[in-house]
């Protein structure tokens, strides 16, 4: 017998906040997190803009020692995980740890240890190495040490595609859930992809956009001027439960997991499949395991890039999948304001996503000004809308031609 699943804790750190409170009240705000890079010297860079995670002290949630040995990408998924367990209230004390797994997926794992050992390498010597590089570096770590640290020792991998990681992790945490191989999960995604290397070849690929002057307006999804996306980092993740996991022990309980979908575009390594045929089938596969239509449909946190052929094929998917509903279902890319988060950005959206359920808010789509024609839809442009969301959809999309779309609903008992 199959069993509901539910979210009892959620965890955040973003370019807008970092937790996930005041991340929410800066998305509904339609307050930006981007501006110029920090972390690296951009000068030679075309693009020179990116959401930065921001004042936060990893040594509050990590020894300082461990913060010196693992890469920034591990350390934003330890933190985001501690703040899901806490807020979720689970006894782990008393919790039967062998039934409580932990899967969050990173598109790129450790690139800075990456590129910071690979120039010692090369100007010092292979000797010079760190002796922690592979297991700074390696992308199941995040996983692995949130594991270690919270002595989790349920099902426990990272999952691996590119822009949907997040997405897929907590998908997976749902079906494992959902069959019974397990009580409770950890689960959503981190990224750190702020570095010179992963910058030079978003930067050769002109995908990223080169919109300087003006940071905070660079993130345009749907709109006309959209150039590419703007680079993000952070993590999203959420603690699921069992249903009657969650009742024993009287947690809140922020929203129920109602659907999963996941497919392939087998098109093209970059560019999304014409007319979003593999998002389409997605969207549909997650209505069909959430038993829902897509008239039930209040929000949809799109995947919304401000890519040229993402958002214009993401609009067309929503119009083949959801039909007249199309024309009254709310939509937002709240990239528009973090950036694209890469392998995280499906774990913040499903957050922004739980919250639009919660507080009955639609976030809106920034820099929204001059609506793309073929992007069509009602994309809330650059206000925030009050309205009832009984069932919203999160859309992520990667590299590769993955494609995940989830359905969460508002716990009605």
């Amino acid at each position: 017998m199959s069993k509901r699943v539910v979210i009892t804790g959620i965890g955040v750190t973003s370019p807008v906040g970092n937790d996930a409170e005041s991340f929410w009240k800066a998305l509904c705000e339609g307050r930006s997190g981007i501006d110029c890079v920090t972390q690296f010297d951009t000068a030679d860079y075309p693009t020179k803009i990116a959401g930065e995670v921001r004042g936060l002290d990893f040594s509050l949630y990590v020894d300082p020692k461990e913060v010196r040995r693992n890469d920034r990408a591990i350390l934003l998924g330890l933190v985001a995980a501690q703040m899901a367990i806490k807020d979720s209230g689970l006894d782990l004390e008393s919790a039967d740890l062998d039934r409580i797994g932990v899967i969050v997926g990173s598109g790129v794992g450790g690139l800075r240890t990456m590129e910071t050992e690979h120039t010692k390498l090369t100007s010092r010597g292979p000797g010079r190495v760190s002796p922690f590089l592979i297991p700074m570096m390696i992308t199941d770590m995040p996983t692995g040490c949130i594991s270690i640290q919270h002595g989790l020792r349920g099902p426990n991998y990272a999952v691996v595609s590119a822009c949907a990681s997040a997405a897929n992790s907590l998908g997976d945490a749902f079906m494992m859930i959902k069959c019974g191989m397990m009580d409770a999960a950890v689960a959503g995604g981190t990224e750190a992809a702020i570095t010179p290397i992963s910058f030079a070849g978003f930067c050769s690929m002109k995908a990223m956009s080169t919109r300087n002057g003006a940071p905070q307006k660079a993130s345009s999804p749907f709109d006309t001027k959209r150039d590419g996306f703007v680079m993000g980092e952070g993590s999203g993740i959420v603690v699921m439960e069992t249903l009657e996991h969650a009742q024993k022990r009287g947690a809140r309980i922020y929203g129920e997991m109602l659907g999963y979908g996941a497919t392939g575009d087998a098109h093209h390594l970059s560019h999304p499949a014409p007319d979003g045929v593999g998002a389409q089938s997605a969207m549909r596969m997650a209505l069909s395991s959430a038993g829902l239509n897509a008239a039930d449909i209040d929000y949809i946190n799109a995947h919304g890039t401000s890519t040229p052929l993402n958002d214009k094929y993401e609009t067309t998917a929503i119009k083949k999948v959801f039909g007249e509903a199309a024309k009254t279902v709310s939509i937002s890319s709240t990239k528009s304001m973090t950036g694209h988060l890469l392998g995280a950005s499906g774990g913040i959206e499903f957050v922004a996503s739980l919250l639009a359920i919660r507080d009955g808010i639609i976030p809106p789509t920034a820099n929204l000004d001059d609506p793309d024609p073929e992007c069509d839809l009602d994309y809330t442009p650059n206000k925030a809308v009050k309205r009832a969301v009984k069932y919203a959809m999160s859309n992520s999309f990667g590299f590769g031609g993955h494609n995940a779309s989830l359905i969460v609903g508002g716990y009605d008992g």
